[in-house]
């Protein structure tokens, strides 16, 4: 299900998309915590059940943080 622009999840505000693929789709968004542009990937819901495509994304995020 793709987002929109002014959704809201938790702190973030979603502001565009940027792409989707085959892990899913990501958009750009604000953080309105630490007043900050971030990216969120948000994974199809049947990823949440395949323990390997979780540790794929846990790599990825870990990844991009460093």
């Amino acid at each position: 299900m793709p987002l929109s622009a002014g959704t809201n999840l938790g702190p973030y505000e979603v502001t565009a998309a940027i792409g989707a693929g085959g892990m899913g789709e990501v958009y750009r968004a604000r953080d309105s915590r630490l007043n900050r542009e971030v990216a969120i990937k948000v994974l199809p819901a049947s990823f949440s059940s395949d323990a390997e495509r979780c540790h794929r994304f846990e790599q990825e995020a870990l990844a991009a943080a460093a």
